[in-house]
């Protein structure tokens, strides 16, 4: 997701001829879509495919890291955007019978 496969940015290539890197962790596409997917079931976090890889890489990298270090995962945008792609593609418009009984038990969901 974003503006091209093997997108670059400026500031990234820049780093990296620079070689300022320890290590670049490559994230593929489902691995992107299941983790912001899992951060907006477990942690309420919505964001977008990006956002998906950037954690997932923080969480190789923490698998790899020495106890007590410290990592930093930045999560770029919000989730809105990708309503009508494959991030959202296994999740239905309407709410099922689970989800609607979760939702009556909601102040909100009493009149419903």
């Amino acid at each position: 997701q974003g503006w091209t496969p093997n997108f670059i940015p400026y500031v990234a290539e820049d780093g990296l001829k620079k070689k300022l890197q320890d290590e670049v962790v490559l994230v593929n596409g489902p691995d992107s879509i299941q983790t912001a997917q899992d951060l907006a079931v477990k942690e309420g976090i919505f964001c977008g495919i990006s956002g998906g890889a950037s954690v997932k890489a923080a969480l190789i990298t923490a698998a790899k890291a020495p106890p007590g270090s410290t990592l930093v995962a930045i999560v770029p945008d919000t989730a809105e955007r990708y309503m009508s792609t494959p991030l959202f593609a296994s999740i239905e418009a309407e709410m099922n019978a689970e989800e609607l009984e979760i939702f009556k038990s909601t102040p909100l969901g009493q009149d419903a």
